[in-house]
């Protein structure tokens, strides 16, 4: 109800009738979206992360893991959208544990889901799961890797009002350390240039 209150008074603010036809369910519609876009907040949203041990299957995996896909956060400077692609790799350690794949997606979206920059953003993201990864004493995984590239609503839509995509990367270990695991990677993320 405050948050309806608030942007009640900010439509007034800007020179609106919060009382016209279009708008009279806008209070209530921004508070219900501010609950879904910002449950980054609410630490009982915080996506639980299955990992298995590495080798129960029968295979001990010590290659590149990589997945791909969108995002979507919010600037804490202007509170305009910022969006994107993002890769994410990592290479497990052969004691080590593996993650469930669609869990790296639910990561990234709980992690965008607040006020923030991009470059916390990465940061966030990584930790998670490495975090996870790291669970029960397992070692860490021998490299992992970050890329998001991101275009920004604040730069795009005011003040400079120009086109441009904001890349930020976390790279640790075998991808920080081996410039082959490097480059391989980082050809992955090359060959795609639309976000």
């Amino acid at each position: 109800m405050v948050i309806e209150k608030l942007v009640r008074q900010l439509l007034i603010e800007i020179g609106e009738d919060p009382d016209r036809e279009g708008l009279k369910g806008t209070p209530h519609r921004i508070s219900k979206m501010f609950k879904e876009i910002y449950r980054g907040y609410d630490q009982t949203k915080a996506p639980k992360i299955t990992t298995f041990p590495n080798g129960t299957d029968g295979i001990t995996y010590d290659n590149m893991v990589i997945d791909q896909g969108d995002f979507y956060s919010q600037c804490e400077h202007h509170m305009k959208d910022f969006f994107g692609k993002y890769w994410f790799a990592y290479i497990p350690a052969p004691e080590g544990r593996i993650l469930g794949i669609s869990k790296i997606g639910r990561v990234v979206d709980y992690c965008s889901a607040k006020l923030q920059v991009q470059e916390r953003l990465s940061h966030d993201i990584v930790a998670m799961l490495k975090e996870a990864l790291m669970k029960d004493g397992a070692p860490e995984p021998l490299g992992i890797a970050l890329v998001m590239k991101g275009r920004h609503m604040c730069k795009e839509s005011r003040g400079a009002r120009k086109k441009g995509i904001m890349t930020t990367t976390v790279i640790e270990g075998a991808f920080r350390d081996d410039p082959i695991v490097r480059e391989e990677f980082m050809h992955q993320v090359g060959n795609v240039t639309e976000v």
